[in-house]
């Protein structure tokens, strides 16, 4: 038994096709097959069922698949040891990055951490936090960011900051002439949201649930995207309110609506989540480092609090 076919059981399991699995390890179909074919008669059992369409694991493979998920990634371990063992800070790293966070946060770390690590070669991906958890538990990312608290028993979580909401106010609503406002104030009947599906959406739904009962069907408008979410507001059909450093691009016309919360704001936690099994983490620690310093720089708030209670766990 080797690592190379277990690793092989993964990619067929996966794809649930022997070529496709091939393809992706970069070997020729035959050569998967028959390095999988020697491992079943090693242990003489089936892995899987080739009859069936496409191909299904065995009951038994399933136990095999999930061991090998263990032995394979405690196999990397052995490289994150010496790496680390030689202060080595380098190598292909995957991000997963929720779409409400991606494009404000990448442009303010990328460049910063490319000059300090330039031998890590990332490679970043905008992803649901339901697609970040699965492919965490596949092994297809090493890491993410995303909207916490999520508590899940294999995923780790380390805050990188607290980001305010603020409101986006135009001027023919009734708080436009707020100079700031209260959770309070806050009616879900006039609010634009994402749609459903965003675990920020659901954050702002925490903060109006929190203080008056609603269904979700009273809200009237939802959209897809913030920056969507901004022009129906300036159009007259509600409010919203928005990620702080989204606002910090708004031109100045645009300021003039912002509307900051009395301290302390409500504000969402955004963390660098990854598998339990703890892999890459000289990688893991040096973004933390890097994205961390930079935007709690940006951020010029005090005594930020989250009232919103735990997210959902889709973005």
């Amino acid at each position: 038994m080797t690592i190379t076919q277990l690793y092989y059981v993964l990619a067929v399991a996966e794809n649930q096709n022997f070529t496709k699995a091939a393809e992706k390890c970069f070997v020729t179909q035959p050569t998967l097959s028959m390095q999988i074919q020697k491992l079943e008669d090693e242990l003489d059992v089936l892995i899987f069922d080739r009859s069936k369409k496409p191909i299904e694991l065995t009951d038994v493979g399933r136990k095999i698949v999930n061991q090998a998920k263990n032995i394979v990634n405690e196999s990397y371990r052995i490289q994150d040891i010496v790496d680390q063992q030689k202060g080595f800070i380098g190598g292909e790293f995957k991000l997963g990055i929720i779409s409400t966070v991606m494009p404000t946060l990448l442009p303010m770390f990328l460049n910063t951490f490319i000059k300090k690590h330039p031998k890590v070669k990332l490679k970043i991906e905008e992803l649901t936090t339901e697609d970040i958890i699965k492919n965490l538990n596949e092994g297809h990312l090493d890491a993410g960011i995303a909207a916490t608290p999520l508590e899940f028993d294999n995923i780790k979580e380390r805050p990188l900051y607290y980001e305010p909401f603020v409101g986006y106010i135009p001027n023919n609503h009734r708080l436009h002439k707020q100079d700031k406002i209260d959770a309070e104030d806050l009616d879900v009947d006039d609010m634009l949201l994402l749609e459903d599906g965003h675990c920020f959406r659901d954050g702002i739904l925490n903060i109006c649930k929190s203080l008056k009962k609603h269904e979700e069907d009273t809200f009237q408008l939802e959209s897809g995207s913030i920056e969507t979410l901004i022009k129906l507001s300036n159009e007259g059909l509600g409010m919203t309110l928005l990620p702080y450093l989204h606002t910090l691009d708004l031109n100045d016309k645009l300021q003039t609506n912002l509307k900051f919360f009395n301290t302390p704001s409500p504000a969402r936690e955004v963390s660098l989540i990854y598998h339990k099994s703890e892999l890459k983490m000289q990688i893991i620690d040096a973004l933390h480092k890097v994205i961390s310093g930079v935007v709690r720089g940006a951020i010029a708030f005090q005594n930020v609090k989250i009232v919103s209670p735990i997210p959902s766990k889709k973005d």
